[in-house]
C-alpha cells in the first residue's frame, strides 16, 4: 500500500492520501507529500490526530502554527480550518474518529 501512493505522488501535483482502514467508528488515513506540497485548508467533522512517519510538515490552524518533526503527534480540532504543508518529502498517519 506505501508502494502504491508513493507511486501515484510521483506524478501529482497536490498530496495523495489513501484510506488504509475504515470501520463504523473509526478512519485511518495516510497522506504522502513532495517537499513544498500544501494541504488546503479545510476543517474536519470528527476528532482526529496527525503522525508524521517520514519527514517534516508544517501544521497550520488559525493564526498558530507548528513543526512537525518525525514520530510527532498533533491534535486536530472539530470544525477548525488548518492546512499542513511539506517542508520535505514527508508521510503521515491521520486518525479520525
Amino acid at each position: 500500500m506505501f508502494k502504491e501512493i508513493l507511486q501515484k505522488l510521483e506524478n501529482a501535483a497536490n498530496p495523495v492520501a489513501q484510506v488504509v482502514q475504515n470501520t463504523s467508528c473509526s478512519k485511518v488515513l495516510v497522506i504522502a507529500f513532495k517537499k513544498g506540497m500544501i494541504l488546503k485548508e479545510h476543517k474536519t467533522d470528527v476528532s482526529a490526530k496527525l503522525l508524521v512517519i517520514k519527514g517534516n510538515v508544517i501544521y497550520k490552524e488559525e493564526n498558530q502554527q507548528k513543526e512537525l518533526f518525525l514520530y510527532d503527534e498533533q491534535e486536530i480540532p472539530v470544525a477548525v480550518l488548518h492546512s499542513v504543508e511539506a517542508l520535505e518529502d514527508s508521510l503521515c498517519l491521520l486518525f479520525k474518529g
